[in-house]
């Protein structure tokens, strides 16, 4: 089953209530807490929904001007509404402990993305690919090496050099958590 399966579920309720107001900073906020679940469990699945949160969050936040630019504010409509309704399902897959359901949602949002057309899936395509990088980076700020958050998130180590700021000649592949703080977060999670 999926760790942590109470922890996604209240982010994922925080998610449905944000896209009933449209609160692109509440999602911001929820994407930055369970990115710290995702930092410590590796789930490539909740990484994932961590990435589609902070997305959408840029979406919502820049709506008016993808509605100008990319297509008809159907398309968008229509694409909001998918992307909210399979938040639903896969919070009901959680709430049932159907883990291969749940992951099946999480790899239909993913299809929503690819199905879109024209300059509104450019336009998504972008914002995807700037949410993995700030969600790396993110990663990368609490610990997990350069190399494995890039790889993790599909993103190339460059590219997180270049948005953390880091010359690529200090990139070390290697460099984790120190011994005391992985023994610290170790003590942590066995005390749950």
């Amino acid at each position: 089953m999926i760790e942590g399966k109470n922890h996604i579920l209240k982010i994922l309720e925080g998610v449905k209530l944000a896209l009933d107001e449209k609160n692109y900073i509440k999602l911001k906020n929820l994407s930055n807490e369970s990115i710290e679940h995702a930092s410590i469990h590796q789930d490539p699945d909740v990484i994932s929904i961590t990435v589609l949160i902070y997305a959408l969050s840029k979406l919502i936040e820049r709506e008016k001007d993808c509605k100008e630019n990319c297509q008809p504010s159907e398309s968008w409509s229509l694409f909001f509404r998918k992307f909210k309704n399979n938040i639903i399902d896969m919070t009901a897959a959680l709430q049932k402990d159907n883990s291969e359901k749940f992951r099946n949602e999480v790899k239909a949002n993913r299809q929503l993305l690819e199905n879109v057309s024209g300059k509104l899936k450019e336009y998504i395509s972008d914002v995807f690919q700037k949410a993995r990088i700030n969600k790396a980076s993110k990663m990368y700020e609490q610990g997990i090496s350069m190399g494995k958050t890039a790889s993790i998130l599909g993103i190339s180590i460059w590219e997180l050099a270049e948005y953390t700021g880091s010359k690529p000649e200090e990139i070390s592949i290697t460099v984790t958590l120190p011994i005391s703080k992985r023994l610290q977060l170790t003590k942590e999670l066995f005390e749950l």
